[in-house]
């Protein structure tokens, strides 16, 4: 996908999580000033006439589809950043305290105690916690690309529309070019704001999402961390000896 493409390339979103990301809610407040700034920029462009204009030039309304689409998807980041953020709480707190905090479903501790049971399957348990922090990350990564893809739709029928009223003309009358001009511009307008709604809303949405995938990474890797090392203290304190000790 071209969002998942150009925000994994810019600075500073290949790095673990931020330390202000791994404060208390950190990676949600960081996802409501993202959101705050969207809001007055949506506020500045309705108090400029933008938005009327938007609507008022694109009679497929594909690009009102597209922004409904972009504000849902970004409110679904919001509680998965949440999510998130509780699970990376209930994490620091079984690595400070070394018991779990019980406060909701812990991750962390859902995959100790399975790899714990008798005939636990390390990798399974990897698995299931890999899809926790990420599943459902992938049906936000497939709308992010609708939204673009719904952009190139609207191009397309912008551009049809046009070849069909370049179709439709019998004869070019200079004292009417103003109106034929008029008439061939709407179909370009079309096919312009839909491809730049999409493109906008696609990178604006990757950018959400790529910290999201980046914190759970961080919360996973992290997971599997302590889990080791709480398996290694347990051993030494049952006299085992580590391998080439």
């Amino acid at each position: 996908m071209l969002g998942a493409a150009v925000v994994h390339r810019l600075p500073g979103l290949q790095r673990s999580p931020f330390a202000l990301e791994r404060a208390e809610n950190g990676l949600f407040l960081l996802w409501l000033a993202w959101m705050g700034l969207l809001l007055l920029a949506t506020f500045l462009l309705w108090r400029a006439g933008a938005w009327h204009r938007l609507v008022a030039a694109d009679p497929t309304f594909l690009t009102v589809v597209i922004t409904l689409l972009f504000f849902g998807c970004s409110l679904w980041a919001g509680r998965r950043a949440w999510v998130l953020g509780q699970q990376r709480q209930q994490l620091d707190v079984w690595i400070a305290q070394g018991a779990p905090s019980g406060a909701g479903p812990d991750w962390a501790e859902e995959y100790r105690r399975g790899c714990a049971a008798p005939g636990g399957d390390r990798s399974t348990w990897m698995q299931v916690l890999g899809e926790r922090a990420h599943g459902p990350h992938e049906m936000a990564w497939w709308l992010n690309g609708i939204q673009l893809k719904l952009g190139l739709l609207g191009k397309v029928i912008g551009f049809s529309i046009l070849a069909l009223q370049l179709g439709d003309m019998q004869s070019f009358d200079a004292s009417q070019s103003s109106q034929l001009l008029k008439s061939l511009t709407g179909g370009l307008g079309i096919a312009l704001l839909t491809t730049v709604t999409g493109l906008t809303g696609n990178i604006l949405l990757g950018l959400q999402l790529m910290r999201l995938d980046r914190f759970a990474d961080a919360l996973v890797a992290d997971t599997l961390a302590s889990a080791d090392a709480s398996s290694d203290t347990t051993g030494a304190a049952h006299g085992h000896r580590p391998p080439g000790a």
